[in-house]
């Protein structure tokens, strides 16, 4: 795919499989839902949740996005890159509002209503913000 390509894929998309790494160097892989953060793949999560205790401890990750049905349906991304942690209150406020908005079929389409919901669960979460090292990206419809 193009970079317009992966942009628009990743804008529309909904979930997200995040692989990081456990202490004993197996893969924790679970899907969760995202959102752009300045141009980059960011999600939050619980700070005690196992994948931030592995991020932690090493910052590596690999996300994917992919689509499709049928063999020549499929498509995806894979990002390889490190992981930022932000604790910073006021930011992980400001995140999980741009979550709450981005998915009404799961929030509500009032996500300023949410607000309070966001500001209590901001004490215990972190948004975790993918900084890419190189990506891949395929499209079977192409082929």
């Amino acid at each position: 795919m193009s970079d317009d390509e992966i942009e628009s894929f990743l804008s529309s998309a909904r979930k997200l499989q995040v692989a990081s790494v456990n202490a004993d160097g197996t893969p924790h892989l679970v899907t969760m839902y995202y959102t752009d953060l300045d141009g980059d793949i960011a999600f939050w999560t619980y700070g005690k949740a196992q994948k931030a205790v592995n991020l932690r401890r090493d910052p590596r990750i690999t996300c994917l996005v992919e689509d499709g049905v049928a063999y020549n349906e499929l498509r995806g991304v894979t990002v390889y890159g490190e992981a930022e942690l932000i604790e910073d209150y006021d930011r992980v406020v400001a995140f999980g509002m741009a979550m709450t908005a981005r998915y009404p079929e799961v929030f509500g389409a009032d996500a300023e209503a949410l607000r309070p919901f966001v500001e209590q669960q901001a004490h215990k979460r972190v948004v975790v913000r993918v900084r890419p090292k190189r990506t891949a990206s395929w499209d079977h419809a192409k082929t």
